[in-house]
């Protein structure tokens, strides 16, 4: 009789963990999974990045339609004076043109099969509200493919030392 006990076990232990193998993938698991495919073809970090460059030479050409059409409508911009919405980021930009810009240490983490993070270091030349400016700044966005769209919802600045 001591050996259907050992059965008994082995069949509960076989059939846990097929079932195992046979529920869906978890949340966390897709999430890996397609930061790992995204990782090995670098599609989503190039377009990422050509998309951050498509909104700073908008904002070197002043073209405030295409920077606009490049953030989402429910983006938050953060920098030394707190977050801003689109609204608010459109108006602080209307005064506010880059002359010359380059990006370096460009790092990609994707977040999901239809989102990424990019973060950099921007050094910059330009007018804010009539005043000639330059600056180094350390950059984080968040990009997002909404419908056949890449934009951006999140981006924070901090000032470099």
């Amino acid at each position: 009789m001591k050996t259907a006990p050992a059965l008994i076990l082995i069949a509960v232990a076989t059939l846990s963990g097929a079932l195992l193998l046979a529920r869906p993938k978890t949340f966390a698991a897709e999430i890996f999974a397609s930061r790992d495919s995204a990782a090995k073809d670098g599609s989503m970090e190039q377009q990422i990045v050509s998309k951050e460059r498509q909104e700073l030479d908008a904002l070197k050409t002043g073209d405030l339609e295409l920077f606009g059409n490049l953030t989402a409508d429910d983006a938050v911009f953060v920098d030394e004076h707190g977050p801003a919405s689109k609204a608010q980021i459109l108006k602080n930009v209307a005064g506010f043109r880059i002359t010359d810009y380059s990006m370096e240490d460009v790092r990609f983490v994707p977040i999901s099969a239809k989102s990424g993070l990019i973060s950099y270091k921007i050094s910059e030349k330009g007018i804010s509200h009539g005043k000639e400016f330059t600056a180094q700044v350390y950059v984080s966005s968040v990009w997002a493919e909404r419908g056949s769209k890449w934009v951006c919802l999140f981006s924070q600045e901090t000032p470099a030392k």
